[in-house]
């Protein structure tokens, strides 16, 4: 066990990798605003900022054009990109640390599952973007409200339980979802459907994207905040407990919480796998298991991972590539590796 001495300097270690990942991630946004098929250097970049910000700014190297691509196309995107995957890492490692498993996903409880239902369904309604993006959330909502409500039926509050729930709710939400595919027009609603499953910040709407964002940062910052308690929940149920902890009350919370990012980060968009899977262990590797630590790096990690995926996503050819596309051929082999390095931790 680990003397004091021993753990403030692992705190400061922590502290110091998190000073450096915000300091990467800023650079990667500034990055990502200039980088694309039409570059924008980080000077006009930045002489753009000024100008938008206090009104003052030399313009001598910068067109319309320049200021309608950085203010209508890439800041959207780069700040989308930034809120879906902070969301999707962060709830990852909350859903991770209190289940007590490394194969917990953010759409654990059948968020996915529940918005890609919403969308379908508002797909076939021929609702515009914005009406698509309210869809997904709201059945991410109900979606989860039905996997909570089974444990309560049966009268059980383990984590176990909830976690079978999930896998039902899931299950059957993926039925639904087959069905409105089979009945789906294959020539334009069917082919929306699966462009929508796959993921893309294509049509990101900076309207949603601020109307979304107060409840992001609410249901994020709570859980920063409640990252020691999170990190009692992780020892189990008895341990928490013993440490004075009100673990349904605790589990309540974050789960919500959790909830309300990855179904933000769904109807923005649309299902992004490996995301709230991968960059957790990342994070825990970095920083190590000290959820103080290693929520802020997830946090970050995640918005760094996610920019760096839609940037490369949006260059690779002349069409834009989905995004769950390049983060499964990234994922997959680095959940592979991880895997090998613990082997022996999981026998």
């Amino acid at each position: 066990m680990k003397d004091k001495g021993e753990a403030i300097i692992d705190r400061r270690g922590g502290t110091a990798i998190n000073v450096a990942l915000t300091v990467i991630l800023m650079l990667f946004m500034l990055a990502c605003l200039c980088i694309g098929k039409y570059v924008i250097s980080p000077r006009d970049c930045l002489d753009m900022f000024t100008a938008a910000i206090f009104g003052t700014g030399d313009n001598s190297g910068w067109t319309q054009m320049d200021w309608n691509i950085l203010f209508s196309v890439r800041l959207p995107r780069v700040l989308a990109s930034v809120v879906v995957g902070s969301a999707l890492a962060l709830s990852g490692s909350v859903y991770q640390s209190i289940f007590k498993n490394p194969l917990v996903s953010p759409d654990l409880l059948g968020v996915s599952s529940g918005a890609c239902i919403g969308a379908a369904v508002a797909i076939l309604l021929a609702l515009p973007q914005f009406g698509i993006q309210v869809a997904a959330f709201i059945g991410g909502i109900i979606a989860v409200a039905l996997t909570v409500s089974i444990p309560r039926i049966l009268k059980s509050s383990s984590n176990i339980m909830l976690v079978l729930a999930g896998i039902i709710v899931g299950g059957a939400m993926a039925s639904i979802l087959g069905f409105i595919k089979y009945v789906a027009d294959p020539e334009t609603q069917l082919a929306a459907i699966t462009y929508w499953q796959l993921g893309s910040f294509s049509y990101v709407d900076m309207g949603l994207l601020l109307n979304i964002l107060p409840l992001t940062v609410l249901a994020a910052g709570l859980l920063l905040m409640m990252s020691f308690w999170i990190g009692v929940l992780s020892l189990g149920e008895r341990e928490a407990q013993t440490l004075g902890a009100n673990v349904k009350v605790l589990r309540g919370t974050c789960i919500g919480c959790a909830t309300i990012l990855t179904a933000s980060g769904v109807c923005i968009s649309g299902t992004i796998g490996w995301v709230g899977l991968v960059i957790p262990h990342f994070s825990r590797m970095l920083v190590g298991t000290n959820t103080r630590q290693m929520l802020p790096a997830s946090l970050l990690l995640g918005g760094a991972f996610m920019l760096l995926v839609d940037t490369v996503t949006r260059m690779i050819g002349p069409a834009e590539m989905p995004i769950s596309i390049l983060t499964g051929l990234v994922g997959a082999p680095f959940y592979a590796w991880l895997l090998y390095k613990q082997r022996n931790r999981l026998r």
